[in-house]
């Protein structure tokens, strides 16, 4: 069983006394002009009030002025194309959180989204507590309520359907020992860079669900952990927007059976993947 926590269990206060890691936070950000300055803001408090050492704001060259609302509240912007530039073309959200991890400083990074509405500190307290503060934790998910609006009404739970159509019924079947997470795709996630470096990193939508099974075969199921970070507000993609997402979580998944030994690799098309950053920071120094 998946241990479970409530964000309520670590309170900044709490973090900030206690804590003996460094902490970088990583919000990769494309157009997310309306949702992040309330989330930088927040994250320049938390650094003031010695939660977390550094915030990485990696922007998408975002047309609507979020990488500039971002800065105004006074965290590091970067964008995603100057990070390892030779590794050509930015592939997508997990590429920029691949190439993040270049100029993270940290022991532990955290992945924020930068679409959340309704952001509070206990996205960033939650999710960092037990891996701050728990023993044997070395990698943590939040978990979160989505309301969804349809017809003008909102439905509680509603939203996260790539979630509960494609990404927790493959969990189930193949890896049913990770079928009470709540939330593998969220974007809210926390580990210690060492291991970060030692992973490949699914380049798009992904992501989450490659660095999900690659830590469980690393570690093993008693070092994951969920955080309950209570509601998550932010805007829904249409039925065809979806499907694309769906594809790239399902092409995660069985590239990572063939690799253990359960899928035959005929017919089966890898994912675009980047190499552990551990080789790379290693030819470059």
């Amino acid at each position: 069983m998946v241990r479970t926590f409530h964000h309520r269990d670590f309170p900044a206060e709490r973090l900030a006394v206690e804590r003996e890691e460094t902490v970088s936070v990583v919000v990769p950000t494309r157009n997310c002009a309306a949702t992040i300055g309330p989330i930088a803001s927040t994250l320049a408090r938390l650094v003031d009030e010695g939660v977390v050492d550094q915030v990485l704001i990696v922007d998408a060259d975002s047309a609507d002025g979020t990488a500039q609302v971002a800065a105004r509240a006074g965290v590091t912007v970067v964008c995603e194309h100057a990070l390892l530039p030779e590794f050509g073309r930015v592939r997508g959200k997990g590429d920029a959180m691949w190439r993040a991890l270049s100029a993270c400083t940290g022991d532990v990074v955290l992945y924020l989204d930068g679409d959340s509405g309704g952001f509070g500190a206990h996205f960033v307290t939650g999710t960092l507590g037990p891996l701050l503060l728990e023993p044997h934790v070395a990698f943590v998910k939040g978990f979160f309520r989505r309301p969804f609006r349809a017809d003008g009404k909102l439905v509680p739970n509603g939203g996260g359907r790539v979630t509960e159509l494609t990404a927790r019924p493959l969990l189930r079947r193949f890896w049913p020992e990770l079928g009470a997470l709540h939330q593998p795709l969220a974007g809210e996630m926390a580990a210690r860079r060492e291991l970060l470096c030692r992973l490949p990193f699914s380049t798009g939508y992904a992501v989450e669900t490659a660095m999900l099974l690659d830590i469980h075969r690393e570690v093993g199921l008693r070092s994951l952990a969920q955080v309950d970070l209570e509601e998550r507000h932010n805007d829904h993609k249409s039925l065809p927007d979806l499907a694309p997402m769906a594809d790239e979580v399902l092409a995660a998944v069985t590239i990572r059976l063939v690799r253990e030994g359960r899928l035959a690799a005929d017919d089966v098309q890898p994912p675009f993947e980047r190499p552990p950053m551990a080789g790379v920071l290693t030819a470059a120094a």
